[in-house]
């Protein structure tokens, strides 16, 4: 239940970040100075911590994506989802933690 609950919560953070990124991006043709602006906000460590975040929640509901379609299309799926549960969070926690350490080192960077 949990993996279902976390697949709804990163879906939609994952359609709340791309409605700000379309509506951000349609600042340019409006007030190319204001876009200038709004793009300086994303350049702070809180919005660096966010993007992580954001990374986080693509790659969860992709990993778990996988994980549902051979559990609906793969005969066996409804019989192996625990075991395929705790692979994807596995390599979620491996793939997500070289992310984090490359991205904390890029947000380090630019801060100085």
């Amino acid at each position: 239940m949990w993996s279902w609950v976390l697949h709804r919560i990163t879906g939609v953070s994952i359609f709340f970040f791309l409605f700000v990124h379309v509506l951000d991006t349609a600042v340019i043709r409006i007030d190319p100075n204001k876009y200038s602006e709004i793009i300086e906000t994303y350049k702070t460590p809180i919005i660096g911590l966010m993007e992580i975040g954001l990374v986080a929640c693509v790659m969860f509901h992709a990993l778990n994506g996988l994980r549902l379609i051979l559990v609906d299309f793969w005969a066996k799926g409804p019989k192996y989802q625990r075991q395929m549960l705790w692979g994807i969070l596995g390599l979620f926690v491996v793939l997500f933690g070289a992310m984090t350490v490359r991205l904390l080192q890029i947000l380090i960077q630019h801060s100085l």
